[in-house]
Formats: structure tokens, sequence, C-alpha cells
């Protein structure tokens, strides 16, 4: 795994990837690679049966040719490969509760969906190429590696307040793109190729938030990997240095980047295991949840229902609100909801919880929750904003309607996140709740023991049989 320093930044990685094989792996970032199977796959499942996974669904029915890969959950049907890549990308973030890699840097805080773009691929390729379980979940760490290594060291403008790029679409497509070059077993040159190919691809706006084009920016980043991969395995080439070079990535969609971020740091350590990634607990903005978690113990400790309050008071980051992900003033859809502060503390308020029969239409636009969004006020406080971009901090003060006021501040490690972990308890309750309507009990539990030992399968895509029609 040792890459020397010496040559660019684009074949380090494409070195690294090639090179890199199971045996390298820490088996930490094997349990955390299978949790995120888990997590991955059954938002896929639950994501499957939203409008833009079925219009999506539509298109690939419509441009269907090959049958090489099946999709996810609802509707599952078989397609060429990097459409099967793009219909599970597009259910997997529809509802915006795919996991999180957050920053431990000052300079920037959301890095990047990690789990997304490297599962699809791999289950397209898996499923077409029949490649074992360990060649998947090496794929698939090393996919997710390269993807937040560069999040890391790309100038922080590409992310919101800057150039306002969706990273997860952006720099996602490396992460696709490494775990479908990884499967191919393409070369060293060939994976450099397939690189500066995903890299002329890459596209993402953040202001996509609250629509269907933000799912579909995960979408065309998991296709794109596959797409790049199987050109560049044809013998379609790009340049040696599509990362670093003048007008290269870097360059165009940052401004630049800080090498020493990346160079000599791939898998020193592991991104899977640092930063490591925020399963979450919510179908939402991942910067949201300690805010939600906090409004959840003041309400439940308190006894405090949702018609006795009079206002609640947010106070956060620039992190966290406009500039930040969560800039939705009001939300009168669900896809709007998953963006929006007041929204998710009334649906704590009035349910205790926020699931997702709380995102949904009918509750958002319920006269309940419409009211009291509008009792809700989020502001940027200048003291948690000089904590840097790296803390999600969160205090929230509660009104009621006699005159009492009460206060709760976030938790330090959020929940869901790498130093507060769902136990696999939780995690498979998750995943339960996410396939309940699609998917039989025995096949839920065949799926999950299938992931626990997944080093030991032949063929990886059996694990598909149990999540697909």
């Amino acid at each position: 795994m040792n890459v020397q320093n010496t040559t660019g930044v684009t074949r380090q990685i494409a070195r690294f990837v090639t090179t890199t094989g199971y045996e390298d792996l820490p088996p930490d970032a094997i349990e955390i690679a299978k949790r995120c199977f888990v997590d991955g796959t059954a938002v896929m499942l639950a994501g499957s049966s939203e409008p833009c996974a079925e219009i999506i669904r539509t298109y690939v029915q419509q441009v269907i040719g090959a049958t090489d890969a099946r999709t996810i959950g609802k509707g599952s049907m078989r397609a060429p490969a990097h459409l099967a890549a793009l219909a599970n990308g597009v259910a997997g973030h529809a509802l915006d509760w795919d996991d999180t890699a957050l920053s431990l840097e000052k300079d920037r805080s959301v890095l990047i969906h990690p789990t997304m773009q490297p599962l699809c691929a791999s289950y397209a390729l898996a499923d077409l190429l029949g490649r074992s379980g360990k060649d998947v979940l090496t794929a698939f760490v090393l996919g997710f590696e390269v993807q937040v290594k560069i999040a890391e060291a790309i100038h922080p403008d590409h992310f919101a307040g800057g150039r306002g790029f969706h990273s997860s679409g952006t720099i996602g497509v490396f992460g696709s793109t490494v775990a479908a070059t990884k499967l191919l077993r393409l070369t060293e040159q060939q994976t450099i190729h397939a690189l500066a190919i995903a890299a002329t691809m890459a596209a993402g706006l953040g202001v996509n938030h609250g629509t269907m084009s933000k799912p579909l920016n995960m979408g065309r980043a998991s296709e794109t990997g596959v797409t790049a991969a199987r050109l560049a395995e044809l013998g379609f080439d790009g340049p040696g240095h599509s990362l670093e070079g003048g007008r290269g990535f870097f360059e165009a969609f940052g401004g630049g980047f800080a090498a020493e971020r990346l160079t000599g740091r791939l898998g020193a350590p592991l991104s899977i295991l640092s930063p490591g990634t925020c399963i979450k607990p919510y179908p939402s903005g991942v910067v949201g949840h300690p805010g939600m978690d906090a409004l959840r113990k003041l309400v439940t400790e308190q006894d405090i229902q949702g018609d006795e309050i009079d206002s609640i008071l947010v106070k956060t980051g620039p992190n966290v609100i406009a500039p930040g992900p969560l800039r939705i003033l009001h939300a009168t859809t669900a896809l709007e909801a998953k963006f929006c502060v007041p929204f998710q503390m009334a649906a704590i308020a009035l349910r205790r919880k926020a699931g997702l029969e709380e995102f949904a239409d009918d509750f958002v636009q319920s006269e309940a929750c419409q009211v009291l969004q509008r009792r809700v006020t989020a502001e940027i406080d200048p003291d948690i904003a000089a904590l840097g971009k790296d803390k999600v901090v969160f205090e929230v003060e509660v009104r009621t309607r006699d005159g009492r006021t009460f206060a709760q501040k976030s938790e330090e490690h959020y929940r869901g996140g790498p130093r507060n972990p769902l136990s696999w308890d939780e995690l498979s309750a998750k995943f339960h709740d996410c396939a309940a309507a699609l998917v039989s009990e025995e096949d839920q539990s065949s799926f999950l023991n299938s992931v626990r030992n997944l080093q030991n399968l032949s063929d990886a895509s059996v694990l598909l049989d149990t999540v697909t029609g």
C-alpha cells in the first residue's frame, strides 16, 4: 500500500489502486465496509419507491439494451451495467439517508456522501462479472478511499459558500471509477486513463438541494465511474495528470488543492477509518442531526408538546444553515424538508421522531407542521462559527406559551458518527425499516447474513438475489 511521493498525484492514485489487495486492508476497515453495504442497500431499497427513482427507471427502460446488471428494490430490472449504477445511485440518495463523511479540518465540513458511488459500481460489475466478496470489498474500500482523499485535498472553494459544487457528484465519480477499475482488473495506465475520463465527465451543483436533481448527481457519479472504466478498458485515453495538471480537475473545480493532504497519504490511514463515516439515523442532511437529537432530548425530558411551544431558537454555524446545506427557510415538500432546520425542529417537537413518515409531503404540508415551522428561528452564532467548519454544534432554546424557557446543547459526538456509531442491531433495524415493504423477512435476514460473511463469498452477486425482483 506504500506509494512513492516522486510521481504525479494521478499516477500515485492509479499505482495505489492497482497494487493494493484485500490482504492489505485492516480488519476494522472491512467491518465498516460491511456496515456501509447494509446501510447503502437499505436506503436504495427505501428510495426505490420515490418518484425520482421511478422516473429514472422509466428512462433506463427507454434506452435499455444489454442486461448486464440488476437494479435494487421496487421495479427491479436488468439493464446495462452503467445504467444499473445510475438507477441504484438515484434511489440510494433519493431520501438523503445515505452516509456522510465529515471533515476533521476547520476549513471544510461535509466532505462527501462516500458509500453510494463505489457501492453502485461494485454491485453493477459484480453482477456482470461474478467477482468474489473479497474483490468487491477491496474495490469498495479503495473507491471510498480515493474520493474522500480528493475531497480532503481540493481547495475548500469547491464546496458550499465557494464555487457551490455538490461533491458527491463531482468528486464521487472517482469513487465509482476506482471501484470499477479494480473489478475490471485494469492496469495502472488504464486506471490513469479512467481517472482522466471521469474527471472530464464530473458534474454536480449544490443548487439542486431539495429537488430530484440532487440524487441525480449521485446517480450520474455512479454511472460515470462504470462508463469511464469500461472506456479505458477498450483503449480510450486521457492525460496522465488529469487531476493536478493545469486546467485539470483540481484547478477547474477548486482553484487548486493541498498536495500534502493527498500525496503520500493514500491508505495512511484509510479514509473509511479516519475521518470515517456517519450512518444516518434520520433521512435528511446530516449536519442537522445533532440539533434534532438535542431538541428530542429537551422535549422528552421536559415533556413539552408541540402545541405548547411559542418559539424555538436554533443557534448553529455556517456549516449548517446558509451558506451551508440546510438553507431552506420553510419546507412545503418532503424534498425541501431534508434541508430545512425549521421543519426538522417541528417534526421532532410534534412527533418525537423524524423518519420516513415525517419526511413525507402529507406531514410536511399538515397545518400543525406548517404553523410550528413559522415559530422556529435559525441563526448563525459567532462563537459557534469560530469553532471551525469541522465542528457541528447546536444550541436550542424552547419558549413555551406559559412563559417557561428551556435550553439544550447538542452532544459533542453526534449519533451515528465514527465516535458514536450505530450498533449492528440499530443498523439492522434501519435496514428492516427500509426493506419491509419490498423484501420478505426471510430475504432480509439472508441479505444481512450474506454481508456479514461477504469475504467468504465466491460470487458477490448473490447479495442482489435477495433485494431484487
